[in-house]
C-alpha cells in the first residue's frame, strides 16, 4: 500500500523531469536486484521486530553503515578516511548509549535483524551504484514498481482493508517513508556511501527527540550523551570530507 500510494505521490517530481517516458532506464535489472534487496531487508526487519525487544532490533539495524562502508570500499573504491571511520565509531557508541541492549543469549532474532542490516547495506551500495546514470527521481519511480509488484503476492494472502482511523497513518508512512528514500539517493548523488551514510545514525536521537515533543518520553542522560557523539562524529565528519586520508584502523 506504501508503494502504491507513493507512486501517484511522486507523480509531480516525475512529471517535472519529463513524464512517464522519461523514467525509462537502461539498467532496469540493477533496480530490480536493489529492490529485491530492499525488500528482504524489510521482510527480516519486520519479521526481527516480533523475536527480540525493539532496543536490540535498532542497535543492531545501525550496523548497516559499518557494512556499507565496507562495502563501498570494496566495490566502489571509496577511501575510508580516518575521519569516516571516526564517524562510524562516535554514531555506533551514540546507538549504543541511546538503546543500550542488555546482554541476553544469542536469539535467532538476533541473526535475522543482522541479516536485515546486511541486506539494506547492499541496498544501499546498489543504491549508489544507481545514481551514476540515474536520477533520484527515476529510482524511487522504479522502486515503487517494483516493490509493489514484489508484496503484491504475499500480501494478497493475508490481505484485510484497514479500518477508517488507520489510512490517515498509511498516507503517512508512504510519504514519510518514499521521500526519505528519495532524499537518501539524491544525498548519495552528491557525496560519498562512507560520507552518507554515518549521518543515518542521526535518525536514533531525532527519535528521541520526537518521542519527547509528541509523546512525552523522558531522555535520560544515557541518550543526551548517545545523541552529542552521534552529533559529534558527524560533524567532525562533515568538517574536512576531503581532508588528508589516513587508513582506516581495524573496526
Amino acid at each position: 500500500m506504501r508503494s502504491v500510494i507513493a507512486f501517484f505521490m511522486l507523480l509531480p517530481l516525475v512529471y517535472r523531469e519529463g513524464g512517464i517516458r522519461a523514467m525509462r532506464t537502461s539498467i532496469l535489472p540493477s533496480h530490480i536486484g536493489r529492490n529485491v534487496a530492499h525488500y528482504v531487508g524489510q521482510f527480516a526487519w519486520l519479521m526481527g521486530l516480533t523475536m527480540i525487544p525493539l532496543a536490540q532490533v535498532i542497535a543492531i539495524e545501525f550496523t548497516a553503515p559499518i557494512w556499507v562502508a565496507l562495502m563501498a570500499a570494496a566495490f566502489l573504491g571509496e577511501r575510508l578516511t580516518w575521519r569516516k571511520c571516526m564517524a562510524i565509531l562516535f554514531g555506533l557508541a551514540g546507538v549504543l548509549l541511546i538503546v543500550r541492549p542488555g546482554s541476553v543469549p544469542l536469539d535467532p532474532g538476533h541473526l535475522v535483524v543482522l541479516g536485515a542490516a546486511f541486506v539494506f547495506a547492499i541496498s544501499f551500495i546498489m543504491t549508489k551504484a544507481l545514481t551514476r546514470s540515474d536520477s533520484a527521481t527515476k529510482i524511487i519511480f522504479w522502486m515503487l514498481i517494483i516493490q509493489s509488484v514484489i508484496g503484491l503476492v504475499p500480501a494478497l494472502k493475508v490481505w484485510i482493508w484497514p479500518s477508517a482511523a488507520v489510512w490517515p497513518w498509511i498516507f503517512l508512512i508512504a510519504f514519510s517513508g518514499t521521500f526519505a528514500h528519495f532524499c537518501m539517493a539524491k544525498a548519495l548523488s552528491y557525496a560519498e556511501a562512507t560520507l552518507v551514510m554515518p549521518m543515518d545514525y542521526l535518525r536514533v536521537p531525532l527519535s528521541a527527540l520526537l518521542g519527547y515533543l509528541l509523546y512525552t518520553e523522558t531522555i535520560d542522560g544515557f541518550t543526551a550523551l548517545g545523541a552529542a557523539l552521534v552529533l559529534a562524529g558527524n560533524l567532525f565528519n562533515l568538517r574536512r570530507p576531503n581532508g588528508v586520508r589516513r587508513s582506516c584502523p581495524s573496526l
